[in-house]
This record gives C-alpha cells, sequence and structure tokens, in this order.
C-alpha cells in the first residue's frame, strides 16, 4: 500500500470497511519510513513499537464501534516541540536531547480520541526557530520533491513526511510561517488556525502570544479532518476559546459565488519571483471564474510586520527559554566551577547558533533603557497591524498573497545570512502578529519543478471561510487535470 496516494480521510474508511486493518496501515508507514528515512531525516524519534501497539487498540476499538472518526486508524507524525507521555521530546535540540515528558499535549490526546495512530516525532529547526529545518542539532531534512532544497522550516520535518507518504497526515506548530511556508515549499496544505482555537497546553513555547498548533496535510478535505479533531476549547490554555462548531468538514462545498477576496498589492511588489507571481495569479483567475469577486488593494503596515515580529518573537523567546539552565530538567555541563558558570556552560554548550542568537536579540530589547524603545513599539506596531486587517475584513471575506516570495532555496545556502532567511516570512508573520488564520494550498510549479504555495488569510474564527475558498480552488484544479 503506498500512503504517498491515499488521503487520510480515504485510509480510514478502508480500514472501517475492512479493507485494511490499522495494524497494516501502520505497518506501510514504517516500511515507507524505512525505505526513505536514510535520505529525507523526516523523524527525530520513530515509536515502532508503540504504534503498533496502538494500532491494534485502535483496530479493536473500530471493530467496536467506538472510533466512527474521518481519522480512525490512520498513521499521524507529531512535530517534536509538542510533548508526548513517555516518548522523547526534543524540540530538535541538545538541551532536551533526553526529556521525556510525563503527560501528553491536548492536541496529543484529542488525536488519541479520534483513533489516529502516531508513528512518531518529526524533526524541526531547534526549538522552532528557522526557516529550512537546517538548525535542528541532530539532522538536517531534505524536500522530497528535490533533496538538494530545503522543505522549510521550522515544521519540515512534518511536511516532509506527509509529501513523502510515510505518514497519512502531520501536526507543526506556526509561529511567523512554520506551518505555511514548509507546506508551500513541499507541495501540502498547512493550516495555522486562528490563535486561541486550538490548545497550546504541552506545546514547548518559542514566542507564546505567537505561537499556534495546526494540521499538515495532502488535501484540504484531511486538513478539514485533522483540525476538526485537534481544536476544542481546553480550560488548561488560558488563551484557548470557545468556538462552539468544531467540525470544520461541512464547509467542505465548491461554491465561492459571491466570495470576496482581496490581494493586498504589499506582497505583489519588488522581490516576489515571477514565476511565484504567475502561480498566484493564476490561482486567484480560477477562483474568479468559480464565482469569487477578486478586487487588488493596500493593506498597509506590512513593511514593520518583519522588525516587529522579531522584536517580540525574540523576546518571549529569551524569555521562555530562560528555564533551560541545567538545574530542573534537560542537558547539564559535565564540568563547571560554581553555579553561575554551569548556567553559563550549560546553555553554551546546550543550544544551537540561531537559539543563541535570538535568545540575545530578546534579553537586549528587553533590557533596561530598551524595553520602551523597541519592545513597546514592537507591541504597538502589532495592535496597528491588526487594524490594518481589520479595516481589510470590512470589505473582503478572504485575503489572497503568497506564501513566500521565492520557491524553497537548496541547502546549505540560507544560514549564512540570517537577515535574508528573516525578510522571506514577510508574507506570513503578519498572520500570527494578528491572530488570524491562514492556510497554504499547492498552486503550480516553477521550471524546475519546484511546488508554489498560495495563502489564504482570514478573519479570527472564519476558518470554514478559507476551507470553503481553498475546497473550491483544489477541486477545480483536480477536474482540469482529470479532463
Amino acid at each position: 500500500m503506498n500512503l504517498e496516494e491515499i488521503t487520510a480521510v480515504q485510509l480510514s474508511k478502508m480500514i472501517k470497511s475492512r479493507k485494511i486493518t490499522a495494524v497494516e496501515a501502520a505497518k506501510a508507514s514504517l516500511e515507507t519510513i524505512q525505505e526513505k528515512e536514510d535520505k529525507l531525516h523526516s523523524f527525530i524519534t520513530v515509536d515502532e513499537k508503540g504504534a503498533l501497539k496502538r494500532a491494534g487498540e485502535v483496530q479493536k476499538g473500530i471493530e467496536r464501534g467506538e472510533f466512527t472518526g474521518p481519522l480512525a486508524g490512520v498513521p499521524i507524525a507529531v512535530k517534536d516541540n509538542i510533548c508526548t507521555k513517555g516518548i522523547k521530546t526534543t524540540c530538535a535540540s541538545k538541551m532536551l536531547s533526553d526529556f521525556i515528558p510525563t503527560y501528553d499535549a491536548c492536541v496529543v490526546e484529542k488525536l488519541r480520541e479520534a483513533g489516529a495512530v502516531m508513528i512518531g516525532k518529526t524533526n524541526m529547526d531547534e526549538f522552532a526557530m528557522g526557516s529550512t529545518t537546517e538548525t535542528s542539532a541532530f539532522k538536517v531534512t531534505r524536500n522530497p520533491v528535490n533533496s538538494a532544497y530545503v522543505p522549510g522550516g521550522s515544521s519540515g520535518g512534518s511536511c516532509a513526511a506527509v509529501k513523502a507518504g510515510e505518514v497519512s497526515i502531520a501536526l507543526g506548530s506556526d509561529t511567523g510561517g512554520s506551518i505555511r511556508q514548509p507546506s508551500a515549499f513541499c507541495g501540502v496544505t498547512g493550516m495555522k488556525p486562528t490563535y486561541g482555537a486550538v490548545s497550546r497546553y504541552g506545546l514547548i513555547a518559542y514566542a507564546s502570544s505567537l505561537d499556534q498548533i495546526g494540521p499538515i496535510a495532502k488535501d484540504v478535505s484531511d486538513c478539514a479532518a485533522l483540525l476538526s479533531a485537534i481544536a476544542s476549547h481546553d480550560h488548561r490554555d488560558s488563551t484557548s476559546v470557545s468556538m462552539g462548531d468544531y467540525d470544520f468538514t461541512t464547509a467542505l462545498c465548491e461554491d465561492v459565488r459571491g466570495l470576496r477576496i482581496g490581494l493586498p498589492t504589499d506582497f505583489f511588489g519588488e522581490g516576489l519571483d515571477s514565476k511565484v507571481r504567475e502561480c498566484i495569479m493564476a490561482a486567484a483567475q480560477i477562483l474568479k471564474e468559480n464565482g469569487a469577486v477578486l478586487e487588488p488593494f493596500e493593506l498597509g503596515m506590512t513593511e514593520y510586520a518583519i522588525p516587529a515580529y522579531y522584536i517580540i518573537a525574540s523576546a518571549e523567546a529569551s524569555s521562555n527559554l530562560e528555564r533551560f539552565d541545567g538545574v530542573k530538567y534537560g542537558y547539564r555541563c559535565a564540568e563547571s566551577n560554581g553555579l553561575h558558570d554551569m548556567y553559563k556552560k550549560t546553555r553554551t554548550q546546550g543550544f544551537g547558533s540561531e537559539v543563541k542568537r535570538r535568545i540575545m536579540l530578546g534579553s537586549f530589547t528587553l533590557s533596561s533603557g530598551y524595553y520602551d524603545a523597541y519592545y513597546m513599539k514592537a507591541l504597538k506596531t502589532k495592535a496597528l497591524i491588526k487594524k490594518s486587517f481589520d479595516d481589510a475584513f470590512k470589505k473582503y471575506d478572504v485575503l489572497l498573497t503568497p506564501v513566500y516570495p521565492d520557491v524553497p532555496p537548496k541547502l546549505g545556502t540560507s544560514l549564512s545570512d540570517p537577515l535574508k532567511m528573516y525578510l522571506g516570512d514577510i508574507c506570513t508573520v503578519s498572520v500570527n502578529m494578528a491572530g488570524l488564520p491562514a492556510i497554504s494550498i499547492p498552486c503550480g510549479t516553477d521550471s524546475q519543478g519546484l511546488p508554489v504555495g498560495m495563502q489564504l488569510i482570514g478573519n479570527c474564527f472564519s476558518e470554514k471561510v478559507l476551507l470553503r475558498a481553498a475546497y473550491s480552488f483544489e477541486r477545480k484544479v483536480k477536474d482540469e487535470k482529470t479532463v
């Protein structure tokens, strides 16, 4: 069985109709990982024994009628910054290389309730800080489309695993585009939900006011099914919001007639690759032919999004990562001369260069004399960015933009120029600053066959509108390919 060609929803239907068992599906996933992992490096931990045991339990549950949902028996991967009880959760860092949580994250509990089978934990940029999955302390993940290129980041392992058919679906986390950008690079579908729609309990924080867990899948239907499984109100997360209706699969219809779509000209200017522009505009035309109403407009404030984002994210990172000091848990240096020397050597040896860079930047912006000059200004800018989106959504239902201004870069070409890497986030970071939902959908390829992704952005808690627009586009493209 080739998981590359079967969606998660299709696979679950096959299992429930007894064409295949959950154990056979898990074995197919593990066999594919064994076949491809030496080249791709999508996973940090593969829990073969636990996955097969869980698959057997799920199969019995399906036969008893306990698991009836669209993900029952489906193999899934989880990004390695999401806590899993009894299974290593490393954040791709030497600092947590031996950390085994004593509890499951809320989303992992939800996956168990849905009958999904967790196969393992995926590689990522260290502590989710990066855009290429090259800052991992353990390995570099490669793009399944072309192994000479990066898969994107920081959820590159999850996106590569789904694209390669190692698993059917996966979870990632998105702080400034970390689900959407690697989804675009790998040619899969990834969604960042509204801030608060999915519990962050058990997510090891990078920037708490920006982080959000979300689904990564082969298509929009799988994405909607996975979001339906993990979205919930959770009293353990003080930012969790009750949405009432969590069945996002009801949004999957092809009718976008009258849907008002705005094209922010701010994201279509200088620096956008011509082939990316061509793919995005062709996708916009498909939505227009389906009945949507498209209009260019100026969003505003986008020039301030990158500096404000990196000040806020780095400040929160420096605060969140303060706990990793070698005292309570995690890595501790072997030799030190006193407590302060132990702190210094542990953090020097335990953190990679990108994490250190962001901790230092954050500590500087929060320091006495610079707090008001940098951090407070960034927070005010964040509020103005949110207002710009609020004004836009008075006129439009959805905004359509590129996910990234270029196609995936080659491995080894990005880390030498961190500033250039940061600037590549221009199309995605403002969504996190405003707490909005957004989805990345494949919309074409360049001359080398590298994927291009389209981003649809919605107002707060308008996931169903986004999924409807994305599904309509996806169905139209699939129909044209079959003609």
